[in-house]
């Protein structure tokens, strides 16, 4: 046989040794593919040659223990270099595919997603993933491990088996373990940083392709030290509202809703004629700040977007934090705007018609400051008979059943998190209709008209009322556009019933940042920075 052959011609250890050389000259090659050229063109760093070896000495240990994992299963050379290889190019494999997806390469949180993809396969897009699916998968891993079990020789010495076994194992596992250790953590993640630099997801995939990037990044979040980098911040973001004056006279208290809109943008900034948007229009002669709003992220993660506007935090500051905040909300609770409103006698609501643990909200939000949530299985939505999303029709009753609950005596905060724009738009799912862009657009100009019915419940309350409205990102309507054009989302900030004055003129379009909507909403209600500590 070939693979005893090899056994018999070279040394175990000079096998097990080229094994792995192999192994990692068709990874360094294989890595590149994780990105398109355009983007390893625009991101790579400058070149240099010793930061070019550099960066490929970084990623040989981590290879190696890939390798020993393979090997310490396995006691054959041939089988851990094939299985190392595989490991590798699956990982870039997916990356390119995500990238494709949604122009961002694998980093390391999306590990931290990998259950809800298949638990929430229809918002991930993932309905491939079916029997089929597992089924290649299952033929493939279990398939070929049987043939290289059956077909190469283990190189296991005869003599003391057990010790033997025992110490490969520790070599693949206990540096992966000691990284949760404190001691060893902090030391490594301050080498990483040096290695890193300033977290960029492109630049490190493009240095230590994909499964490398993702280690980096890991170690990194592991090891961060957010005591400090959070207490700067929050004297920042004290600084940054440091211009809010005077107090509303009113004798009521206000209330405030910011309604984040999924996937929404006006298409009537993208040619689209036709579109009837009559809320959009009204809002905008009302709105007292209106414009384009930058986005986060283009076409997903609607997280990030939602932490930034709740927390009122540059994501770059976040460091490796921010491609999934909520993994570490807790250490963002004194920081973020709910708990400044939840602190100054606020009540505080978070409403988002989706399921709780989707994003870990059912953990983060209640770190975040809301006193209140409301989610998917307070709506009775049955998918079969109502669709896959909970209609903005339907969320509006909820929100203005919410408000009605209320009471004037303390301000109140409802951010509301919508989900009916969100894709994928197949066929019929409005009715007769077929084409994504088609449904897109129906759906858009129903949640115009739900959007109405609560502004004209919200004008008819006796008290101050402040509605934030935006889009969370563009659309991943691929069949329209990809990407899109100008990924810019609108946003509004509308004062509403008695916080109309009679000096609120219709304000001239103005470019905004998520993180700057609540300071500039706060700004236009003239609330004292006092109230919010």
């Amino acid at each position: 046989m070939a693979l005893s052959s090899l056994h018999m011609q070279y040394h175990p250890a000079v096998l097990t040794f080229l094994c792995y050389a192999l192994a990692c000259a068709v990874i360094l090659y294989t890595d590149k593919f994780a990105l398109p050229a355009r983007e390893r063109r625009r991101h790579r760093p400058p070149f240099s040659r010793r930061g070019a070896t550099v960066d490929i000495l970084s990623r040989l240990p981590i290879i190696a223990l890939v390798f020993a994992g393979f090997f310490s299963i396995s006691w054959r050379p041939l089988y851990a270099g094939a299985g190392t290889m595989s490991f590798f190019v699956i990982f870039t494999g997916i990356s390119r595919a995500k990238y494709r997806f949604i122009r961002e390469p694998l980093v390391f949180s999306d590990i931290a997603l990998v259950a809800d993809v298949f638990k929430y396969k229809t918002i991930f897009y993932a309905n491939s993933l079916n029997i089929v699916f597992w089924l290649v998968a299952f033929l493939y891993v279990f398939g070929v491990s049987a043939l290289y079990m059956y077909l190469e020789p283990s190189i296991l010495p005869d003599s003391h088996k057990l010790l033997w076994i025992i110490l490969i194992i520790l070599i693949a596992d206990l540096p992966w373990i000691l990284l949760f250790y404190g001691p060893v953590n902090r030391p490594v993640a301050d080498f990483v940083q040096r290695l890193v630099g300033k977290p960029s997801v492109k630049v490190s995939t493009i240095r230590f392709g994909t499964f490398a990037s993702v280690i980096f990044h890991f170690i990194l979040w592991l090891g961060r030290r957010r005591e400090k980098i959070v207490a700067e911040l929050q004297e920042r973001f004290f600084a940054a509202v440091q211009d809010l004056i005077g107090h509303d006279a009113d004798n009521k208290a206000p209330l405030v809703i910011v309604w984040q809109s999924e996937s929404f943008i006006d298409m009537r900034h993208c040619g689209v004629e036709g579109l009837a948007m009559p809320t959009i229009d009204r809002l905008q002669k009302l709105a007292v700040q209106w414009g384009r709003l930058a986005t986060v992220f283009e076409g997903g993660y609607t997280l990030r977007t939602e932490f930034a506007v709740l927390s009122g935090l540059v994501p770059d500051d976040l460091h490796v934090d921010a491609s999934y905040p909520y993994l570490r909300a807790s250490h963002y609770t004194n920081v973020v705007w709910p708990t400044k409103l939840k602190n100054a006698g606020w009540g505080t609501h978070f409403m988002h018609p989706y399921d709780r643990t989707f994003f870990l909200r059912h953990k983060a939000m209640p770190q975040l400051g809301f006193e209140k949530m409301t989610m998917l299985d307070d709506f009775g939505h049955d998918s079969l008979r109502d669709g896959p999303y909970v209609s903005d029709e339907t969320l509006t009753r909820k929100v203005i059943a919410a408000v009605e609950g209320q009471t004037d005596d303390k301000g109140n905060f409802l951010f509301v998190a919508s989900m009916a724009n969100h894709g994928p738009w197949e066929p019929n799912r409005v009715e007769g209709m077929a084409d994504p862009v088609e449904i897109y657009l129906e759906i858009l100009q129903q949640s115009d008209k739900a959007l109405g019915e609560l502004v004209d419940h919200l004008n008819g309350l006796d008290r101050p009322v402040w509605l934030v409205f935006y889009g969370d990102h563009a659309p991943l309507l691929k069949s329209f556009a990809d990407p899109f054009p100008d990924p810019r989302t609108d946003y509004f900030i509308v004062p509403l019933a008695a916080a109309r004055k009679s000096q609120n003129a219709p304000a001239v379009p103005q470019n905004e940042e998520p993180w700057k909507l609540l300071e500039a909403m706060l700004k236009h209600a003239n609330l004292h920075r006092d109230d919010l500590r």
